[in-house]
């Protein structure tokens, strides 16, 4: 009983300890800030400074919206301790995790009986973008403007 314990810990624990954060800095880091005050954008503001290239991963799972939350707040809890209040993002994806759940049975000794191995296959979500400090007063990136049919001559009879 206590191997089954045993093993169920190992596998929560690795299930666990697959999300992370890597970064390489790409400028100087500021004074860290509340990840509440990191916005994202899809464009760097004018103005704006590079601060890090992030990339985070979130926990296995089966792929959920969650995990992509996740993995989205774990680019701004880092863009926060170097200091960014903005994270461009460049993109969110997913891939087959390191880890892989199996649930089995077995024998032992004189006890003996069938076993049933289930395999469950999980996902991770990753995100990646750039830190950047954006400066009061910037400009924020401009949008683009909607696409207007081209006008066409009329035609006469």
């Amino acid at each position: 009983m206590s191997i089954r314990i045993a093993a169920l810990g190992a596998v929560l624990l690795l299930i666990t300890g697959c999300a992370g954060t890597q970064k390489v800095m790409l400028g100087q880091a500021r004074a860290p800030i509340d990840p509440a005050q990191v916005q994202i954008y899809s464009v760097p503001p004018v103005g704006s400074t590079e601060i890090a290239q992030l990339e985070s991963t979130s926990g296995v799972g089966f792929g959920t919206q969650g995990q992509t939350d996740a993995a989205v707040a774990r680019l701004k809890q880092e863009a926060a301790k170097l200091g960014a209040n903005g994270v461009v993002l460049m993109g969110v994806g997913s891939s087959g995790s390191p880890v892989g759940m199996s649930v089995g049975a077995g024998s032992y000794g004189s006890h003996s009986g069938g076993g049933v191995g289930i395999g469950i296959p999980t996902t991770q979500k990753r995100a990646a973008g750039v830190a950047i400090y954006v400066p009061p007063g910037a400009v924020p990136p401009a949008s683009p403007a909607p696409a207007t049919p081209a006008a066409t001559p009329a035609s006469t009879p």
